[in-house]
Formats: structure tokens, C-alpha cells, sequence
């Protein structure tokens, strides 16, 4: 070990200090006061200090010694730094590879939900473009009620026409009614499920609008998630981020997250099902009303049927009654011109015997004698008066029975008059109308 020159007025200049050497020691030896100073025996007598071979060997061994600790120290922590960062890395990749892994099944879960609610928005689009269709059937099945309505109420008011006594209440008015009725029913009956249509579409798009926006966030934190295992050591990507580590306050754990996730879907699934199950409502109410319309069509078409039927047999009848009501007249008027003929022929012999009993009373004095003839010609004159009294009762009573046939010829002419306005109503106008009523298809809002 080579010995330190030192200046005894004067400090040394710094030196390097190698991690392996222990730190110089400076000594003041002009003073002999410093920390390192000698004052052994080394010192006793002399003005200069000089160590002892004892102090220069221990010296030597202690710099031995310091220099094999810190070689045997550095070796140690060389080995423990070469050991920790093979562990150092072996742990970076296997946590890597773990955190890749994770991402990857977070990918497929999140790929696994996304394409459930994709799936879902386009199982809502079809179903409420399924409802929207519905909606017009109805709404055209709504459009097509007007024209039954107006047919029915036109119905009763050329009904209305009808003329005494032929204005009665009969079964096809109550028909018309219950028509007229049951179109009411319906139209309400189709608005109240065009609303319940309306509000389901609705919601339907609303639920939707929900799917698709947690479809995009979703979208967007897989592609997010996508790009993340794609990173690599050696990517030029990546870069330190020093309060990456923390999360955010609005952050979901992963029970709320599948937990919301469950119940979009099941919201969704929900107002799915209820359009499904509305729209096979509808499929039913436009089947049965517009069967229900039909039927009750065909029940006042047969009613009118039958009641035509009926005014055609009673015209008939009253067409017999008439023609023998006229023959009758012109009988009663023949019998009349005879009855006043008859009492025209009894004027003559009355006027006869009545001149021969006033002449044979002029006979003189005891001529003037109740004899037989005299008895008879008071009897043929009675008898003619008598004759003359029962033709005129007689014509009297014809004309009376005359004047009854007319009356009832008028009454009868009316009658027809009536009957053939009743006919003309129910036949040419209100069956005539009827010809026009919508189809089932029409009805159950098809067309």
C-alpha cells in the first residue's frame, strides 16, 4: 500500500472516490489535533508524524478486508439484482400475459352481450315494423267502418220515408239498429287499440333507443378493450400514464354491470313480448269484428229479404182484393141502374091503377060499389107501393154498398200506393245501398 504524502500547511485536493475503496483519511499533523491525529508513541519525541509497521500492516488488513466485504457485497447484490430481474420479468410477462388473457375474456363476455343486444335492437326494429303494419290495419279497418255506418244510418233515414201504415218499428229496423250499434261499438273498440298501438310502438323505440345506445357504449369499450390486447412491449403505442391506477368514482363493478346489462335486455325482451302479444290481440279483434260486421250484415240483407218478401205477397193480395173490389163496383153499379130500371117500370102500372080507382070513384050513387075489382085495384096499389118502397130501400142500400166499395177501392189503391213506396225504399234504395258494403278483407283492414 503506497504511503500518503501529506502537506502539513495545506489541504489535500479532493479525490475520486471508487465504490469499492474505503474514503481517505486526512490527517492534521501540524496541529495534532484532528480526528485521525497519532498520539501514540509514534509521535513521542518527533515533530513529524510516522505510523508503526503494527499500524501500517493493520491498515493494510483492513483495506483487505473493507475490499473483500464490498467485493463479496456487490457480488451478492449483482447476483440478487441479476436473480430480481429475471424474477422481475417473468413476473412482467406472466402478469402481462394474465392481464391479456383477462382482457381477452372481458372481450368475449362484452361480445357475448353486444351481439345479444344487437340482436335484440333488430328483434325490436322487426317487431315494431310488425306493429306499424298492424297499426295501418287497423287504422284502414277504422277507414272502412265509415262506409257500413253511413250505409245503416241512410238506411233509417229512407226508412223514415215510409208512409202510414207501412212506418212501423218492424225486425229489419231493429236489425238496422243493432247495426248501426255495433259499428259504434267497434269503431270505439278499434281507436282505444290504434292508442294501445300507438303507445306500445312507442315504447318499443324508446326501449330501443336504450339497447342501441348501451350497444355503442359497448362498441366502443370492446374496440377500446380490442386495441388494449393488441399492446405489446415493443409497440410504439404505448406510454406512461402516472394516475392510470385509480379509478374513476363512476365506475360500475362487474355485478352492476352484468346486472344492467340484464335488465336492458330484459326490459327490452319485455316490451317485445307485450308487442307480440298486442299484435295478435289486433290479429284478433279485426278477425272478429270484421266477421262480427258480415254476419250482421247478412242478418239485415235477410231481413230486408224477408220483408220485401212480405210487402211483395201483401201487394199481391191487395191486387187480388182490388181487381175483385172493382169487379164488385162495376156489378153494384149494374145492379143499381137495374134497381132504379125496376122502380122506373113500377111507375106505369101504379100510375094505372091509381087512374082506375080515381075514375071508378066518380061512379054515380049506388054504382059507386066496393066490388071485387074495386078491392083489388086498392091491392095492386098497395102491392106497387109496396114494391116501390123495398127497390127504393133496396137501391138505397146498393148505393150505400157502392159508395163502400169505393171507399175501400180508395183505401185499397192506397194501400198499394203505400206498399209500393215501401217496396221502392227497402228494394231499389236501401239494398240497392247495400251492394256497396265492404268485404271482410276491407273490414279486417287488409285493403
Amino acid at each position: 500500500m503506497a504511503q500518503t504524502d501529506v502537506l502539513l500547511t495545506k489541504q489535500p485536493a479532493p479525490q475520486t472516490i471508487s465504490p469499492c475503496e474505503l474514503p481517505p483519511k486526512l490527517y492534521h499533523v501540524a496541529c495534532n489535533t484532528g480526528e485521525h491525529s497519532s498520539s501514540g508513541l509514534a509521535t513521542a519525541g518527533f515533530r513529524t508524524a510516522k505510523y508503526l509497521m503494527d499500524e501500517w500492516y493493520q491498515n493494510s488488513y483492513a483495506r483487505y478486508h473493507q475490499a473483500f466485504l464490498d467485493r463479496e457485497h456487490s457480488e451478492r447484490q449483482r447476483q440478487e439484482s441479476q436473480q430480481l430481474a429475471v424474477e422481475t420479468s417473468t413476473l412482467a410477462q406472466r402478469t402481462q400475459q394474465d392481464s391479456t388473457i383477462k382482457v381477452g375474456e372481458r372481450l368475449e363476455e362484452m361480445h357475448c352481450w353486444k351481439s345479444n343486444l344487437q340482436q335484440e335492437v333488430e328483434d325490436l326494429t322487426s317487431e315494431t315494423n310488425l306493429l306499424l303494419a298492424q297499426k295501418l290495419r287497423l287504422e284502414r279497418a277504422l277507414d272502412a267502418t265509415a262506409l257500413p255506418f253511413s250505409i245503416a244510418m241512410d238506411n233509417l233515414q229512407c226508412r223514415d220515408r215510409r208512409q202510414h201504415p207501412d212506418l212501423v218499428r218492424d225486425y229489419v229496423e231493429e236489425e238496422l239498429l243493432k247495426e248501426a250499434e255495433l259499428i259504434r261499438h267497434i269503431q270505439e273498440l278499434l281507436k282505444r287499440t290504434i292508442q294501445q298501438a300507438v303507445t306500445q310502438i312507442r315504447l318499443n323505440r324508446e326501449q330501443k333507443e336504450v339497447c342501441e345506445m348501451g350497444f355503442s357504449d359497448k362498441v366502443e369499450s370492446y374496440n377500446i378493450d380490442q386495441a388494449c390486447s393488441r399492446y405489446h412491449n415493443d409497440c410504439t403505442e404505448v406510454r406512461f400514464h402516472l394516475h392510470s391506477t385509480k379509478f374513476e368514482e363512476s365506475a360500475s363493478t362487474p355485478e352492476s354491470w352484468v346486472k344492467f346489462s340484464q335488465d336492458m335486455l330484459f326490459r327490452a325482451e319485455h316490451e317485445r313480448l307485450g308487442s307480440v302479444h298486442l299484435r295478435s290481440i289486433i290479429d284478433s279483434i279485426l278477425r272478429d269484428t270484421s266477421e262480427d260486421l258480415r254476419v250482421q250484415a247478412d242478418v239485415v240483407n235477410q231481413a230486408f229479404e224477408r220483408r220485401c218478401e212480405e210487402l211483395e205477397d201483401t201487394q199481391n193480395k191487395l191486387k187480388f182484393h182490388l181487381q175483385k173490389l172493382l169487379r164488385e163496383i162495376t156489378d153494384q153499379e149494374r145492379q143499381i141502374l137495374n134497381l132504379k130500371q125496376a122502380i122506373k117500370d113500377k111507375e106505369a102500372p101504379l100510375r094505372v091503377a091509381q087512374t082506375r080507382l080515381y075514375q071508378r070513384a066518380r061512379r054515380p050513387n049506388v054504382e059507386l060499389c066496393r066490388d071485387t075489382a074495386q078491392f083489388r085495384l086498392v091491392s095492386e096499389v098497395g102491392e106497387l107501393n109496396m114494391s116501390l118502397t123495398l127497390l127504393r130501400e133496396k137501391l138505397q142500400d146498393a148505393e150505400q154498398a157502392l159508395c163502400n166499395l169505393e171507399d175501400s177501392r180508395m183505401a185499397l189503391e192506397k194501400d198499394l200506393a203505400v206498399k209500393a213506396n215501401s217496396l221502392f225504399i227497402d228494394r231499389q234504395k236501401c239494398m240497392a245501398h247495400r251492394h256497396r258494403y265492404p268485404t271482410v278483407l276491407q273490414l279486417a283492414g287488409y285493403q
